[in-house]
């Protein structure tokens, strides 16, 4: 069993995240972009040559949590991961990945996208 799903198994919503550390520069990353609403930054454990994060400073455990009012915000981390990814330089593509609970892998219970590119992603995913 991979190790991020070891910890999907044990993860539970709640409490301060490490993302919410990133947000608040307690911790560092190699940030590629910043704004009002969200930040990105590359993995610390990369899956592919390009694997960043885009993650949404408003602390929203689960797309499950999500309502209506937070589809604008949802959108703008698409658009944001697609800027990225360009400046990035993936222009042959890339997966954007959201984890969803246990059963999706989720081990960071503050809603993300996964951009990963830079070779030929396999299909089934997982």
């Amino acid at each position: 069993m991979a190790d991020e799903i070891r910890k999907a198994q044990i993860a539970k919503p709640g409490g301060d995240t490490i993302f919410g550390k990133i947000i608040r520069k307690e911790i560092p990353a190699k940030i590629i972009h910043e704004d009002d609403q969200c930040i990105a930054f590359h993995d610390v454990a990369p899956q592919a040559p390009t694997h960043f994060l885009v993650v949404p400073k408003k602390p929203i455990a689960q797309l499950s949590d999500a309502d209506e009012s937070d589809a604008p915000l949802l959108g703008h981390l698409m658009i944001i991961g697609k800027k990225c990814a360009q400046d990035l330089g993936l222009s042959k593509g890339y997966r954007l990945v959201l984890n969803e609970g246990v059963h999706g892998g989720q081990s960071v219970y503050h809603i993300h996208l996964h951009i990963c590119g830079g070779r030929q992603m396999d299909w089934p995913p997982g």
